[in-house]
């Protein structure tokens, strides 16, 4: 032990003889810092020169070995303008330490709470198909928090990395339909897993946007096969004063058209050939389609009824919609208004399939 101390001291000993100025060392010295110098001046610059750490290395070893007069003589890379940039530095520093806010806060709105988060991610998480409006939607519509469909996307894109490609439903939701059938409405013609084709005809409220039913046909229907799914649709219910169709010769029989005389409710034509004048019809079958009918297979006529009925329920009491002001159909045919403060925090809430777990909404506990 007592010869390590003993070397130790002998080679601080030397390196400090090395270091001190005078010498021929010192000569050396003056060369390769001007040297250094001139390389660093001569390299292109806007304002200052650019210091490498080897640079920066270098010049602080070499000045051990020359005198501090000598040192001021030789060194040119420190400028007075360098040393007044570094004083007001230093000046702004001491003010922003002694009079700044002590707390790090970063300038802009405040961001959304940890919990408000948490649920958008998981909302995703939990319906994979859903887009960056329906979840803003629906978040408006159980708790009444107002939140834009932007904030949603930026708090998607910064907290849910692992988005799924694939969006289909799991074995267990395609199973609960497979077991329990399907039941399966304007007109459109859908296949069953069998391929056979049943016509839906579908009744909504334009008003509400409220699905009034749906009703199956078995193969190519009639004049009195589509006035028995249109009276098996509205048995029981207040009828309306006018009702909208297009020009599908379906609806141009005569028995048709006498049914709706009978009935007392006046009919409203669409333009031939343009779909964008019966928009609301068109918009509730390609929902029913995308949401429903695409990720679910049915056997037969009531397999299908059953199925749609489901999804009445769903549309009708628990999908939002932007052209609702994010309401329900049942609460905008009731109007009612949902609460501006029904909710403040995100923590009293439990989730809710439908569908046989094709749709997961929150639901206020």
């Amino acid at each position: 032990m007592i010869e390590k101390m003993q070397l130790m001291i002998h080679f601080f000993v030397t390196l400090a003889r090395l270091i001190r100025p005078g010498g021929i060392k010192t000569v050396m010295a003056e060369n390769l810092l001007l040297k250094q110098q001139l390389i660093a001046l001569t390299r292109q610059r806007s304002r200052s020169p650019r210091l490498t750490s080897f640079d920066r290395i270098l010049f602080g070893y070499l000045a051990f070995l020359i005198s501090k007069k000598r040192l001021q003589k030789i060194a040119i890379t420190l400028k007075p303008a360098t040393l007044l940039k570094f004083h007001q530095a230093l000046v702004k520093r001491k003010y922003s330490k002694l009079f700044s806010n002590k707390t790090q806060t970063k300038p802009g709105r405040k961001g959304p709470e940890q919990d408000l988060i948490d649920f958008v991610v998981e909302m995703k998480r939990r319906n994979p198909r859903f887009g960056y409006g329906r979840i803003a939607m629906q978040i408006f519509k159980e708790f009444g928090i107002d939140i834009s469909r932007f904030a949603v996307a930026r708090i998607l894109r910064q907290n849910y990395k692992n988005i799924p490609d694939n969006t289909d439903p799991s074995w267990l939701t395609f199973m609960g339909h497979a077991k329990d059938s399907l039941w399966s409405v304007d007109l459109f013609r859908c296949e069953s897993i069998l391929l056979k084709s049943h016509w839906v005809m579908l009744v909504i409220d334009i008003y509400s946007r409220r699905i009034i039913g749906f009703s199956i046909h078995t193969g190519n229907p009639d004049g009195a096969a589509v006035c028995h799914m249109f009276n098996k649709i509205i048995a029981r219910k207040t009828l309306p004063n006018y009702l909208s169709s297009d020009n599908d010769p379906l609806f141009e029989f005569h028995r048709w058209q006498a049914n709706l005389r009978i009935l007392g409710i006046k009919e409203i034509k669409s333009i031939p050939g343009t779909p964008t004048s019966h928009p609301f019809i068109e918009r509730s079958i390609g929902l029913c389609r995308q949401e429903f009918l695409n990720y679910v297979l049915f056997w037969n006529a009531e397999d299908l009824t059953r199925k749609l009925n489901q999804y009445q329920n769903y549309f009708n009491e628990t999908r939002a919609h932007s052209s609702l002001d994010r309401k329900t159909p049942n609460q905008k045919a009731s109007n009612n208004d949902i609460p501006n403060e029904k909710l403040l925090s995100l923590k009293n809430y439990h989730w809710e399939s439908s569908c046989h777990g094709l749709f997961n909404l929150p639901v206020v506990a």
